[in-house]
This record gives C-alpha cells, sequence and structure tokens, in this order.
C-alpha cells in the first residue's frame, strides 16, 4: 500500500501530492468510489507532485457520480 493525497482528477488521470516515492512509469491501483479499481501509471513527477494516467478513460457518467461523492461542498452535490 502507498499512501498517496489525490489533489486534482479527471476522467483521464489524477495528480497527487506528497511523497511520490515512484519512477515514471510505474503503476499503481486505485479504488475510487462509483468507479472502483482501477489501474494508473505516473507519467511525471516534480516538486512532491506527481501525475498518474488511468488505464482506461472513466466513463461520463461515473465520472460525475464520482465527482458527486468527493464534493466536500454538500451545496454544491446533487440531491440524491
Amino acid at each position: 500500500d502507498i499512501p498517496l493525497h489525490i489533489v486534482n482528477i479527471s476522467a483521464q488521470g489524477f495528480m497527487a501530492q506528497g511523497s511520490v516515492s515512484m519512477s515514471r512509469g510505474e503503476r499503481v491501483t486505485v479504488r475510487l468510489p462509483k468507479v472502483g479499481r482501477i489501474e494508473a501509471h505516473l507519467i511525471w513527477v516534480a516538486e512532491g507532485r506527481g501525475g498518474f494516467q488511468f488505464e482506461r478513460i472513466i466513463r461520463p457518467d461515473d465520472f460525475f457520480q464520482l465527482i458527486d461523492v468527493l464534493q466536500p461542498n454538500p451545496r454544491l452535490r446533487k440531491s440524491r
């Protein structure tokens, strides 16, 4: 297990901040709400940040559900 703090996410990948002790090309498997397990590989590292690209693009409907779950401001969440 590798602790990663995801600070930015898109349907194509994510950026993690903190101690990214990996090299370009290494792969991780992450578990995301509404998406499940998905593999990503590290494509860049700079100044305590790392950019990861998912093995596949997350489908738009799954991505919007993911963002709804992760939204920190309850007023901006979709009503359920």
